[in-house]
Parts: C-alpha cells; structure tokens; sequence
C-alpha cells in the first residue's frame, strides 16, 4: 500500500460508525415515547418500561452470537440482516393496540436487530482490521452509540411532539432501510478480501481455526471458557452495573424524571442529546488513555466518578436546564461509555482473539444490568411517585463497579489455558488468579 493511500481499515471503520450510529438511534426511541404511549394507551410506566427492559436483555444476549455468527458467515451479512429486523419492528409498532405488541416489536425484534451491531461488532471491526491505533478507533466507533443518541433525540422528540409518536416510528425504520445499501456494499469482512493486512500489522494475520462448531456452540464454549476465570466475573459486574447506571436508567428514564419536575419533554431530551455529544469526546478520549494507561485504573476512576455525580442528581432536576443541571450533563457525557475501550481491551489481554466474543458475554451483562434498572425504576416510581430512591442506589453500586475493577490487578497471574487450543489463534491463552 502506498503511504498516500488511506488504508480500507479507514473506511470499514467508517462504514462501522454510520451503522453503529443508527444503532443507537433506535434503542434511544423508546426513551421518547414512554409518556406519549402512556398517555394514550394507558399502560402502566412499568408495563412501557417492561419492554424496554426486553429490548436491552435481547440487546445483550444477541451480541455474542452475533459476533460468533460474524464470524461464520461474516460481519456484511449479519449487520444488513440486523438493519431488516429493526425496521421491521419499528414498522410495525404502528398497527398496535395491545403492550404485548410492544414487548413484540420495540422488545424482541428492535432488540434483537440493535443486539446483533452491539458493541461485540466494535471488538469484531476493529480486532480484525486495526493493530495500531486499536484502542483510539475503539473509542470512535463506541462513541457512534453517542452520536446516534445526538441526532436522533431531539429530532424525535420533535417530530413525536408535533406529528405523533407513529411518524417517529416510521423514521427510525426508514433510517435502518437507508444503511442497509452502505453496509452491502462498502462493509467488507477481512483485511485479506482486499488484499492488505490489517492497519499496523506488520504481515498478515493467520486464520482463526474453525473447529467445526456453529455460532451457537462457538458463543456458548466462550462463555463456558471464559466463565472459569475470576476476570470474567469482575469484569462482567462492572458492566452490568454500567448498563444500570447508563442504558437502563438514565437513557430510559431521564426524560420522563424531568417531566416530573416540571421541565418540557423536548428540553429533557435535548439535554440527554447533550450527554451524547460529550460522550463523543470522553469516549475517543478514553479509546486515546486506553492505548497509554492500566486499562484496570482508568475503570475505576470511571466508576468512582459516575456513582459521585449519580448521587447528587436528584437535587439537580428542575423546571429550566439550571447551570448545575448542565455542568451534570457535561460530566456525565464524558463519562457515559468511557468504560468501553479499557473493557474490550482487557477481554483481548485476557482472552485473545476469543475476545470478541468474551466481550459479547460481559456486554450482554452490561444489557440486563440496564434492564433490571429500567423495569426497577419504573417500578419505583409507579409505587413512590419519584426516581430519587433509584438514583441514590445507582450511585452507591457505581461505587461499588469501581473497586471490582481495581480488583483486576490482582488477577494477573500464572498464564493457563482452561479452552482448548485451537480455540484461541495466535498463541493466546486465557489469563487465570
């Protein structure tokens, strides 16, 4: 390759960053449409939460199968498939009458559709494609969740405010059709199906072994691997209690907490786009750390950080976006998915190229942590009448996810291999207390 010429590692990435931004666009609708949906079914806030609860435990289970089924028949045609799904299910929240049809379409299939381009495609994309600057592409594609929370917020809350929560329906499946062409064409799978290596590498990368077991069976011998290591465990704690903290709480909840106080639905939803605009820089900022700092330290300072300003939020929601409300929302942006690049750069040290995989499994963690506490939230306010109470206990286990994650440096022991080894290319071996 001449150094002139950019690298297709460079395109992929960018293809991978649209179709990651969509992503995070249809997971975030739900978010706008729990009053809108209240107000003229009558559902309870739990029932509405309930879906989105199914939406997020789809959206992390899907995600190591998906990154075993990338593997299989590659990453083009599981992503375009998944971009079908979810504008089916968007689609067909229009002709609804009942929360079970809710549950179907926003829970089962937008989950399973969003689940399958989860975070497990990011450790996939960039595993194969980039060597150098691995971490720093990381965070870039991790703050694609961000950018997608940024444009299609507040055009939905707009749109839903002003036309109806089914014209906004219609636009995230409109949107999901109009990736599908870009990912077909201009996503491809290997280095190798162009002709380069990977961006940074020195030769080619050798094959990952095939054992001859289907993606089901290759997800689940990962996480049977995997789940013999204390690593494993910790790493999967602090990540479900990041999704509590993140997807499951403040993503689902933030808005209708706002209303509560008094504020307008349009101007909570700009401030939780606001969140996803700092995520962008906190997030590539944490992909740059990720590549320079103990991937154990910067966790735990994410965390411990995260729990301080969840506990002063109650005190922050008013009727305007006060200063305070907005020094939060900055802080809160830039420490949002920071976690991500230092977790999937501790499962490929712990796990090799199993590592996307592995990841799939914590993210898949990190997915019912989020779905215990957007059903539990509701939950809360439906019997208390206010979020405070779920605000003051997600505080306390951010706390508790930072000193999980400092408990990894003691992890770094003897180097076993509890897989077989054919299971991991390269030499790698998983990392055992």
């Amino acid at each position: 390759m001449s150094r002139t010429r950019l690298h297709p590692a460079w395109i992929v990435a960018a293809v991978a960053f649209v179709a990651l931004v969509g992503a995070a666009g249809f997971r975030a609708t739900p978010a706008v449409l729990i009053h809108p949906l209240h107000a003229e079914f009558r559902w309870p806030l739990g029932t509405i939460s309930a879906a989105v609860s199914v939406n997020l435990v789809l959206f992390g289970l899907t995600a190591p199968f998906a990154a075993a089924l990338m593997e299989r028949f590659g990453v083009r045609r599981v992503v375009a498939a998944a971009l079908l799904v979810v504008a089916a299910g968007s689609a067909l929240t229009v002709f609804m009458t009942a929360s079970w049809q809710l549950i179907l379409c926003w829970g089962v299939l937008v989950g399973l559709g969003t689940g399958s381009m989860a975070l497990s495609f990011v450790a996939t994309v960039t595993g194969r494609w980039f060597v150098r600057r691995r971490g720093l592409v990381t965070g870039v594609l991790t703050a694609g969740s961000a950018a997608g929370q940024l444009v299609f917020l507040p055009v939905l809350a707009t749109v839903t405010g002003e036309h109806g929560w089914r014209t906004a329906a219609l636009i995230v499946a409109g949107a999901a059709l109009a990736v599908v062409p870009l990912i077909w064409f201009l996503l491809r799978d290997h280095p190798a199906e162009l002709g380069v290596t990977a961006y940074g590498a020195t030769e080619p990368a050798p094959p990952t072994p095939h054992d001859g077991r289907g993606a089901a069976a290759r997800a689940l011998g990962g996480l049977a691997a995997a789940a013999r290591t204390r690593p494993f465990w910790l790493l999967a704690g602090g990540f479900a209690i990041c999704g509590a903290t993140t997807n499951g709480l403040v993503g689902t909840h933030f808005i209708p907490a706002a209303h509560d106080h008094g504020m307008p639905q349009t101007t909570a939803a700009g401030l939780l786009a606001l969140v996803g605009l700092f995520d962008i820089v906190g997030t590539i900022a944490s992909g740059w750390l990720t590549d320079r700092v103990d991937s154990r330290l910067l966790l735990g300072a994410y965390y411990a950080l995260r729990g301080a300003s969840l506990l002063v939020l109650p005190s922050l929601f008013a009727a305007t976006a006060e200063p305070n409300m907005l020094v939060f929302i900055v802080f809160y942006g830039l420490d949002w998915v920071a976690t991500v690049p230092p977790t999937v750069a501790l499962c490929r040290e712990y796990f090799g190229d199993n590592g996307p995989v592995v990841f799939g499994w914590v993210f898949a963690s990190h997915q019912i942590g989020a779905a215990v506490a957007a059903t539990g939230a509701g939950v809360i306010r439906d019997q208390l009448g206010t979020y405070a109470l779920a605000w003051y206990v997600a505080g306390a286990l951010s706390i508790g996810a930072a000193v999980l994650s400092l408990l990894l440096r003691r992890d770094r022991g003897p180097v076993s291999a509890p897989v077989p080894e054919p299971a991991l290319a390269g030499g790698w071996r998983l990392r055992e207390p």
